[in-house]
């Protein structure tokens, strides 16, 4: 199958298929990958992110991957900047961009004709709780649809009103896309997705996770890029004899199908995608649906 000159998004909610999607569509479209989830551009963040394997690229190329250390910044402007650098790069050579993850305002930052500048100056809100920062932002922009545990855009988007003095929500309207774009989501029923990442966590702490996170923690990271993700934040209590093993795997697995929600509702409200119900039973039939969804649309 060739190239059709078009940017390919695969997005949708933790646990579902994305990556192996991703692969088998690069093969078949002469594609490189694009990382669209915002833990995977940090090193040394392998198992808990669920960053593809050296196995599972299959020599696709991919890009925006391990590109910063746990302790740097790296924001949405960083993101933007080097996404697009990337999709004119690959479309240049005549591939396939293929984005993949399950960022949606990564996504949008690069595909849309967002406006940001960058952020020069570095705002700390470590002293404040979850709801003091949502009601501080309630307070400069009643506006903002960012839900009041996505503590990571709450803290962006003061950071950002406290430097140039508007609400980022008046940046974030953006309606005009800058790409030929085809946006496929992979959904499936909500009890199937909580059991895939039920099974998920345990098979992270399987392949190691927790010695990836003791690593971390004894190294004595604290960054945004630790305590942002969900799985390393929530082992610590464990390393600190505070609360038993499985109680923080029961955390991880209640967060993370928290977040797998909150990625239906935004992708559903802020991008237009076609969604797919994966068969996990016969993958390939994914795969030939998604064929069909772009040689159609």
């Amino acid at each position: 199958m060739t190239n059709m000159n078009k940017v390919i998004v695969i997005c949708g909610p933790t646990a579902v298929g994305k990556t192996k999607l991703s692969v088998e569509l690069a093969k078949k479209l002469e594609g490189e990958i694009i990382n669209a989830d915002s833990t995977q551009v940090f090193k040394m963040m392998d198992i808990g992110t669920a960053k593809v394997t050296e196995e599972e690229k299959e020599n696709v190329p991919h890009h925006l991957f391990d590109i910063k250390n746990p302790d740097e910044e790296y924001t949405v402007f960083d993101y933007q900047r080097d996404c697009r650098y990337w999709i004119d790069d690959i479309l240049n050579r005549g591939k396939t961009p293929i984005l993949v993850g399950g960022t949606g305002l990564y996504i949008k930052a690069a595909l849309y004709d967002y406006k940001f500048e960058e952020e020069n100056q570095t705002f700390s809100f470590e002293d404040k709780s979850d709801e003091e920062l949502y009601r501080e932002l309630k307070n400069v922009d009643p506006d903002t649809e960012i839900h009041p545990n996505n503590r990571k855009r709450i803290e962006r988007a003061l950071s950002y009103y406290y430097e140039h003095g508007v609400p980022i929500s008046s940046q974030e309207k953006a309606t005009r896309i800058l790409y030929d774009t085809i946006f496929l989501g992979l959904t499936t029923d909500r009890d199937i997705l909580y059991e895939r990442i039920n099974k998920r966590t345990y098979q992270m702490i399987e392949e190691g996770l927790l010695e990836e996170a003791k690593k971390i923690y004894d190294l004595k990271y604290r960054s945004k890029a630790i305590l942002t993700p969900i799985c390393y934040k929530e082992l610590f209590p464990y390393f600190e004899g505070n609360c038993s093993l499985e109680e923080s795997i029961e955390l991880i697995q209640q967060r993370c199908r928290r977040y797998a929600k909150r990625q239906y509702t935004w992708f559903n409200h802020q991008l237009p995608v076609i969604w797919l119900e994966v068969d996990f039973k016969c993958f390939q039939n994914t795969i030939e649906e998604a064929i069909s969804k772009i040689k159609n649309t």
